[in-house]
């Protein structure tokens, strides 16, 4: 059940990156991953956050779990800023907040067995006893549907799948609230994906987590979310409940996304829009509207002036000059 009050928010956040070395060791550029962000996410709650790559999605989802320091604004969990925490505080909350890793390669420790992978939590946290922390490990690989000899086992041994149920497995082992799933089945096969995709709205419903659901491919995220939000070089453009959103898209950028995916109906065809020119620099971000150079739409309002994100009926949110949320006026009355 979702609920009302947010578990996760984030307010007017950015994280600015120094790159290359000036006089003094000052940096001679910044790349502007996140811009301004104000996102919140409800208990019980399934967010998707898409975009194309180098967008600032992880970026996001790292800042909302304090992996990532910002560099202005604020990131509070239950009514918590993140940022006000003492150290002893901050290794207490995570134990609320976990992240399930895009690759599940490279992400677990190829020198660990996977009992240790699995249970390493509980050991930092010392939760339980030895005898309670192997029992624990035991029950969350049979959750995961891994079987019971896993455990003694390194992840070599696993298909891309299975290892991806290992991480699972770990991000679970010490009761968090809130996961952030960062494009945790895109490195899989399709038939793999959608195991794991299943497997995470089953635990979701069993175990009331609230998820951010960080992917690319909007078939998927339609497919996991409760409301998506659209994010472009840096700042959410559009928001809103997934039907809302995939029935009534509102921002060209969303429209071009949703162009593009597939129709598994060979009888129907479907109007593709392509995308004007290549994404602008993160380093030097254009003024006014990010994807006015792209989008056809473009009044000279959207090259001087950055469009608020706006909220409509229905809690549609649209940062656009010329195609606002329902409810709200356009740039030109």
């Amino acid at each position: 059940m979702i609920s009302l009050a947010p578990l996760v928010e984030v307010r007017n956040v950015r994280k600015h990156f120094p790159i290359g070395s000036g006089l003094f060791g000052r940096s001679r550029a910044r790349v502007h991953a996140v811009e301004g962000v104000s996102l919140a996410i409800r208990a019980g709650e399934t967010l998707g956050l898409v975009g194309e790559s180098g967008c600032g999605k992880s970026t996001l989802g790292r800042l909302m779990l304090r992996l990532l320091e910002p560099t202005s604004g604020d990131v509070l969990f239950d009514g918590r800023s993140l940022l006000a925490l003492s150290a002893r505080e901050l290794r207490a909350m995570r134990r609320q907040m976990q992240i399930i890793f895009q690759d599940p390669y490279g992400s677990l420790n190829p020198r660990m067995r996977v009992a240790s992978i699995v249970g390493e939590g509980l050991d930092i946290h010392r939760l339980g006893t030895r005898r309670e922390r192997r029992a624990r490990v035991a029950e969350l690989l049979e959750l995961v549907g891994l079987p019971p000899d896993a455990g003694g086992r390194y992840p070599h041994e696993f298909s891309g799948g299975q290892r991806q149920r290992i991480g699972i497995a770990r991000a679970l082992a010490v009761g968090p609230r809130f996961i952030v799933a960062d494009e945790a089945v895109s490195a899989l096969d399709v038939s793999i994906q959608a195991q794991i995709l299943n497997l995470l709205q089953d635990l979701q419903r069993r175990l009331g987590l609230t998820l951010l659901f960080i992917a690319h491919d909007l078939r998927v995220v339609e497919h996991m979310s409760d409301r998506v939000a659209i994010m472009y070089l840096g700042r959410i453009v559009e928001c809103g409940s997934s039907e809302e959103i995939y029935r009534n898209p509102r921002h060209p950028y969303t429209r071009t996304l949703l162009s593009s995916v597939p129709v598994p109906d060979p009888r129907r065809r479907k109007q593709r829009m392509a995308l004007e020119g290549d994404v602008p620099s993160p380093i030097n971000p254009p003024p006014g509207c990010a994807f006015h150079p792209r989008c056809g739409h473009a009044l000279e309002v959207c090259r001087r002036e950055t469009p608020p994100l706006e909220t409509g009926r229905s809690g549609h949110s649209v940062a656009c000059h010329v195609f606002p949320a329902e409810g709200v006026q356009t740039a030109d009355g």
